[in-house]
């Protein structure tokens, strides 16, 4: 894990915004999340947004409204990263190995938000399968980058 700081701070708030701008796509009751991915040429090739297959959220699909025997991922969405990831396969497939994933939250209010620790395994493990070599998130420290394999240990390992 690395904290940005200078000019590389300042490009991957460029592509946070860029994130960000996707988010506001999304029609998820729950949150509204953005994507993009980042070829070695500083070009995005990939770009999504949260929301479920068809983009209509159903409030049955909500976190707590699920039993608690739900074994699956608890909410009816595409991730914004699985969308971003499906989105650069379909277009720009030979420029994911490589690359770098940005991710950023918004609130209610369309304001960007930090991120937790890792911890979607779902998502992690795509990131591993396409190539994508680094993964970025928004921390309180800072914009923060890592390493795929590291993003995908630490999201197994995550508990709450």
């Amino acid at each position: 894990m690395k904290v940005l700081t200078g000019k590389e701070e300042l490009q991957a708030l460029s592509y946070l915004e860029k994130a960000a701008e996707q988010a506001l796509h999304s029609s998820c009751y729950r949150s509204r999340c953005g994507s993009v991915i980042v070829n070695n040429n500083n070009k995005i090739i990939g770009a999504g947004y949260n929301s479920p297959p068809g983009d209509v959220c159903l409030e049955s699909c909500l976190k707590n409204s699920l039993p608690a025997n739900f074994k699956s991922d608890k909410t009816c969405c595409m991730h914004a990263e699985q969308r971003a990831i499906v989105n650069a396969l379909k277009n720009n497939f030979t420029q994911l190995p490589g690359s770098r994933l940005y991710f950023i939250r918004l609130d209610e209010q369309g304001n960007k938000q930090t991120a937790g620790k890792p911890y979607c395994t779902i998502c992690s493990k795509m990131t591993l399968d396409v190539g994508i070599a680094e993964f970025v998130l928004w921390h309180e420290e800072g914009i923060t980058v890592y390493d795929a394999k590291e993003y995908n240990e630490l999201s197994f390992a995550f508990s709450q």
